[in-house]
């Protein structure tokens, strides 16, 4: 199987999800938040309505209330109105765009990161996230100084308020994507909301679903979103299950966009095997769009294996699952995701969604009587080695001769059993190397030889 190699090195202010980075330090400051927001209302101002709308939500970081009010700001200097939800998972605020009928919507997180961090990301008045040329056109704009030309004048700036009834919206969606001749009655489900966004929601969803549920992470405090908790540490989750001897236990991140699930041993179940457990279960049942799932370069080759033991291909695209839906939308495929755990399915969110995911797979364990193990044995991971490289500068890799010559001789002797995939983070000073393949002992020297050989290769200037 050929290698991926991909160079994300042209810094922009927009990364693969929105714009990220440290809390109060550039890009992430409240001046560049009240540009971003003057720019998303320029951008986004062409609409019939006499007053145009643009919504806002966070997730439970405290930085948050700096942005949120910064957004807003630039939002009303350009005569555009601002609905304010307060903390809200990043694909409620997409639902929610589309079904409030805002001209915009924009989540302030940083998803799976540190308290410390945080970001912004948009969404269009469709639920979709922004594709690479309307970020680029409001890039351009807050690079520009041009829209001081465009402010309102005093009789037309717009208005904010806060608004605090759109949760039962997001949790009446959430229910009524479940199938309404199942229930939860009798399941005891374990969930980590990782003291995010969905700290309210998740809880709520599941208990009225009929679900006894053992929470985690719903107590947030600013300071303790991912912490030791959710999505990244599903081990907290795993021991929790055991401790209770739940039937299931669900993991998500701050935003709420993931979902890692953990069986009834408390095994972690990551992104790869939901999806295959999902592709699965539309396929048998008739309902898996093009015969095809959409994944990302990152995804494991046990996925690959897996599906196709169904018949089913795998289309595989950049990292990011912004990515995951523009090809899914262009190929008219309903499943997609990432190993992290950003699961889309499109006949239902338009973009990752933990709450609904984690509902669908346990829907599934509900028709076919069976625990969460067994509906994932199907799907046997190789071993993947990920081996991430400080970097100083974000050089393209096709430009280091010495590098290559180490790369092209891992990837002939991996030949069609194993993969190799080298990229630059979007969002972090970070080079990443990941090599799989059956033998987990030779995968982590090739990964080990592969990052040495790059590291040498960008201190050395070649």
């Amino acid at each position: 199987m050929t290698a991926r190699v991909r160079n994300e090195g042209v810094e922009r202010l927009f990364g693969t999800d929105g714009v990220r980075g440290r809390a109060n330090v550039h890009p992430m400051t409240a001046e560049t938040a009240l540009a971003l927001g003057q720019a998303v209302a320029y951008v986004f101002s062409n609409s019939d309505r006499e007053r145009r709308r643009i919504i806002i939500g966070k997730d439970t970081r405290l930085s948050g209330y700096l942005f949120e009010d910064a957004m807003a700001a630039g939002i009303c200097s350009m005569g555009v109105d601002v609905l304010q939800v307060g903390p809200m998972p990043s694909p409620g605020m997409a639902f929610l765009t589309a079904d409030m009928r805002c001209d915009a919507g924009v989540m302030i997180s940083a998803s799976h990161n540190p308290y410390q961090d945080n970001g912004i990301k948009f969404f269009s008045r469709d639920g979709f996230k922004l594709p690479d040329e309307i970020e680029d056109r409001i890039e351009q704009l807050v690079q520009s100084g041009e829209l001081a030309n465009h402010r309102a004048d005093p009789d037309s700036i717009g208005a904010a308020r806060r608004i605090d009834d759109v949760t039962g919206r997001y949790v009446v969606f959430l229910k009524k994507s479940f199938p309404r001749d199942l229930a939860l009655d009798g399941m005891r489900v374990v969930l980590d909301c990782g003291h995010g966004a969905a700290y309210k929601v998740g809880p709520t969803v599941l208990r009225e679903l009929g679900a006894e549920v053992f929470a985690l992470g719903v107590d947030p405090n600013g300071r303790n979103i991912n912490d030791g908790c959710g999505a990244l540490h599903p081990e907290e989750t795993g021991a929790k299950v055991r401790e209770v001897r739940a039937d299931v236990g669900i993991a998500l991140d701050g935003d709420a966009d993931r979902c890692v699930m953990v069986d009834e041993e408390g095994r972690t179940v990551d992104g790869d095997a939901l999806i295959a457990v999902l592709a699965r279960d539309l396929h048998e049942r008739g309902k898996l769009a093009g015969n095809a799932v959409v994944a990302t370069v990152m995804s494991n080759l046990g996925l690959e294996r897996a599906l196709a033991r169904h018949g089913v291909e795998l289309v595989r695209t950049d990292v990011g699952d912004r990515y995951v839906v523009e090809a899914m939308r262009a190929g008219g495929y309903n499943l997609g995701g990432e190993q992290s755990g950003h699961v889309v399915m499109l006949d239902n969110n338009t973009t990752g969604d933990g709450l609904l995911t984690a509902l669908q797979v346990l829907a599934i364990m509900r028709r076919r009587g069976l625990p969460l193990s067994k509906l994932v044995s199907d799907y046997e991971p190789v071993p993947q080695v990920l081996v991430n490289v400080a970097v100083a500068e974000k050089r393209p890799v096709e430009e280091l001769p010495s590098f290559q010559k180490k790369l092209s001789e891992v990837e002939a002797a991996l030949g069609e059993e194993g993969r190799v995939l080298v990229r630059y983070s979007g969002t972090e000073s970070k080079a990443r190397v990941m090599v799989e393949g059956d033998d987990e002992t030779r995968v982590r020297g090739f990964a080990d030889e592969l990052a040495k050989a790059l590291q040498q290769s960008l201190a050395g200037g070649e």
